[in-house]
């Protein structure tokens, strides 16, 4: 009976590759490989089976209870490998600070409320600085979204908390000329993306995750925002942007794809080789600045600037002053060059 239980044990232990095993005078040792960890449970047992499988798991290696393990591991992330060069620089003096603060205490932590308190405490060291106050909590963010994504923690306690810098940027909009000197560098991919933008008002990473079936016969429908404040954007869907869904090629769920027909990763390292191209001196233009364009052409085809501030989720202030600047302005310029234009033709037949 015990030959015939070991047989059975050798038979199912053939599926354990890499099983090393140790023989001693009265003794056998096994171990997850040559090198790696001891197995303790009895051999052959279904306990033998799953401590063998926990040793070779991925993270095996690592803590993942505590939140250390995680900064480790997203820096070893293919997520983190798509990151641009300059993103990565800016970003690893902050992932080293949120490990020296938050390290060793427990995953278990982060799945409670009150550790926001701790977060926002931490940020406020930087309050005299915004901006590095507002990146210390992005990082943060990045590293806990990785977390909730392979399963080591259930939500972002970063969700919902505030930026403290607040740049307004609604000024800066992309004119027809940026749109065509990005084509000349960007992918057929990125300027769907760009254009796309620019056509919708939609931030970033609403459009890298509006599938096809968030399109209706009038409108584009998608919850937006963050956290409390999320609130469905309704986009009509006018002549020139129900072109431009015509021309993208359904290959995915998601209307934006990469190159290989894939949903997007890594969409910002390519936006940015795109722009480095398109101006390898430098461009203050960012992608959310498309959001600008997409107000003008709003306005443009006869919504009110309330119309345009439930789109955008602006202030219909904020949309009046891009309205003054980039439309106003071009109507007032080519009043005064009708008149100019007038004058000469006057001048010129003697009248």
């Amino acid at each position: 009976m015990l030959n015939s239980l070991n047989s059975v044990a050798q038979m199912v232990m053939v599926d354990l590759k890499g099983l090393y095993t140790v023989r001693m005078p009265g003794r056998t040792y096994y171990y997850a490989w040559r090198g790696g960890p001891r197995i303790t449970a009895p051999y052959g047992t279904p306990e033998f089976h799953a401590e063998f499988a926990e040793a070779h798991r991925p993270y095996s290696g690592y803590d993942t209870k505590k939140f250390g393990a995680w900064v480790t591991l997203y820096k070893a992330s293919e997520e983190y490998a798509q990151l641009a060069n300059s993103t990565k620089r800016v970003w690893n003096p902050w992932l080293d600070e949120a490990k020296s603060r938050f390290g060793k205490l427990s995953m278990r932590l982060f799945d409670q409320p009150s550790i926001r308190v701790d977060i926002k405490k931490w940020r406020e060291k930087w309050r005299d600085r915004p901006r590095a106050a507002d990146t210390a909590k992005q990082v943060l963010s990045r590293i806990l979204s990785f977390a909730v994504s392979e399963g080591g923690l259930g939500s972002n306690p970063c969700e919902g908390i505030p930026n403290l810098y607040e740049a307004d940027r609604s000024d800066f909009i992309w004119l027809a000329e940026d749109l065509t000197q990005l084509s000349k560098h960007a992918s057929k991919e990125v300027m769907w993306a760009a254009r796309l933008a620019a056509l919708s008002g939609l931030r970033q990473g609403d459009l890298l995750k509006l599938s096809w079936t968030q399109i209706g016969a009038n409108s584009i429908e998608i919850k937006t925002g963050k956290s409390r404040r999320r609130k469905t954007a309704v986009v009509p869907v006018m002549a020139e942007l129900r072109t431009l869904l015509g021309e993208i090629t359904k290959r995915a769920t998601t209307v934006l794809t990469n190159a290989d027909g894939q949903p997007w990763k890594g969409f910002g390292s390519s936006w940015n080789k795109a722009m480095k191209k398109a101006w390898p001196n430098g461009r203050n233009l960012h992608f959310h600045d498309l959001r600008g364009t997409a107000a003008t052409n709003f306005y443009r085809a006869g919504l009110t600037t309330r119309e345009i501030a439930e789109i955008m989720a602006w202030s219909e202030d904020r949309v009046e002053r891009l309205i003054d600047r980039y439309v106003k302005r071009d109507e007032i310029l080519r009043d005064r060059i009708r008149r100019i234009d007038e004058a000469q033709k006057r001048l010129t037949s003697g009248g």
